[in-house]
Order: C-alpha cells, then sequence, then structure tokens
C-alpha cells in the first residue's frame, strides 16, 4: 500500500478500542455482520425499470450469503417475464454481492436487487426474528396453492365507469351492477384450480364450472356484464 509523503512523516496514534459493527436480528440471532457469508434472511423487494413501464417484486431467501431460493415476479412488460426466466437460473447459488452486481436482464429486475440488497444487510426482513430463519421453499406459500401471483388488474374510463378484470381470486369473468349500475360483486375464476382440475382429467367445461365463485353481493344484482365486451 503506498502513503502520500504527508502520512508517511506523521507519527502514529493508537486507533483506542474497536467494537466491531452493531448487530443486526438475523433469524433469530443478532449477527455483526463482517462479510457477506454473515448475512442470511428471507425478504422481499421491489424495482421498477427507467421508463416505469413495467415492475418487479423479488423474493429472496439467503443463508450464509448464498442465495439458496428466488421469487421473481413481474407485471406491466411482457419482455420481463423472459428476463424473470433467465434471471431465476443467474440468482440461485450466487452470494449476495455477486448478485448485486450482475446483471439480471432487466433494469426493474435489477433495482429490486439493489432495494433487496439494503433491507438485509441492514436486518430489515421477514425472517429477522424467527429463530433458524424459514425454510427454502417459502416462498411458494405466497403464490398459494395455485402457485400464481397475486395480482389485480382494473381497468376505468370516466366516460365508461370501472371494468373488474382480474383479482387474487382470479380471472374475473362478470361483475355484477345494482340498479343503479353500481358494482356490487363480480364473478371469477380461479385459474390455478381449474388448471389442476383439467390436469386431474376433468372435462374443460366442468373445470371451469368448479373453479368459478363470486364475490359480494352477486345475487341481488339486476344485471350482470363481461368487464371485457360490454
Amino acid at each position: 500500500m503506498n502513503y502520500t509523503a504527508e502520512v508517511t512523516e506523521m507519527c502514529p496514534v493508537a486507533k483506542g478500542a474497536y467494537h466491531g459493527p452493531a448487530p443486526i436480528p438475523e433469524e433469530g440471532k443478532w449477527v455483526q455482520v463482517k462479510g457477506i457469508k454473515d448475512v442470511s434472511g428471507f425478504t422481499h423487494s421491489i424495482g421498477w425499470c427507467a421508463p416505469q413501464q413495467g415492475a418487479c417484486k423479488l423474493t429472496l431467501n439467503v443463508k450464509d450469503g448464498i442465495i439458496e431460493e428466488a421469487l421473481i415476479e413481474t407485471i406491466g412488460c411482457s419482455g420481463m417475464t423472459h428476463s424473470a426466466a433467465m434471471a431465476s437460473e443467474i440468482l440461485i447459488g450466487k452470494t449476495l454481492l455477486e448478485a448485486l452486481n450482475t446483471d439480471l436482464v432487466c433494469d426493474a429486475i435489477n433495482t429490486a436487487m439493489r432495494e433487496l440488497f439494503l433491507q438485509i444487510v441492514y436486518g430489515r426482513t421477514q425472517s429477522a426474528f424467527s429463530e433458524g430463519g424459514l425454510l427454502v421453499g417459502a416462498s411458494l406459500e405466497d403464490l398459494g396453492k395455485g402457485l400464481r401471483s397475486q395480482v389485480g388488474t382494473m381497468f376505468a374510463t370516466s366516460a365508461k365507469g370501472p371494468r373488474y378484470l382480474e383479482m387474487a381470486e382470479g380471472y374475473c369473468s362478470r361483475i355484477a351492477l345494482n340498479a343503479d349500475d353500481e358494482i356490487i360483486g363480480y364473478e371469477f375464476i380461479n385459474l390455478g384450480k381449474m388448471m389442476d382440475f383439467i390436469k386431474s382429467g376433468i372435462d374443460a367445461n366442468e373445470a371451469i364450472k368448479k373453479a368459478t365463485g363470486h364475490y359480494g353481493q352477486w345475487d341481488a344484482a339486476a344485471k350482470y356484464i363481461d368487464p371485457r365486451k360490454e
């Protein structure tokens, strides 16, 4: 290591006590993080691309600095879905620092990785006070039995009002209106359940019926409309 002449000519002064970094909560323990291998935790983060056309929710399960589990959910841009596919292969097995300095194909995913890194190295994780942390595979529980992202898609105009297109329960096939044309409920098709029924050998039309449900004052409606056609 090279020093300037000014520093070389200085007399040495003892540094004094060394207390180390402030400990952060990690999986039920307080840890003084001195290297990437000291970081563990399960957490989520949100990222967005430069034109803010799409967004990514990134979930990572990190054990001893290594990414053991990744869930990448994207919305708003068709190309992001392919980027997510590539990122799922890129992320696993990398250290947090490697992942932070790796091109994850999409701006939104890269931004989510940056924001997640900040959370996890400061101890702001979902598993901060869970002894032993969360099992690898825990992120699938966020998706539910149908293993589908929780998506809400609505469209509205001042001229024609709102249209419910997709809820957490599933694809909105009809919306229920009262006598004043106000929305009082909706019909949904749980696509995850529908596909499970079809894979088990049930006819597609029957599978749709079995996976269909209603929410709100469905039976009290004055009329029903298809939000994609009417």
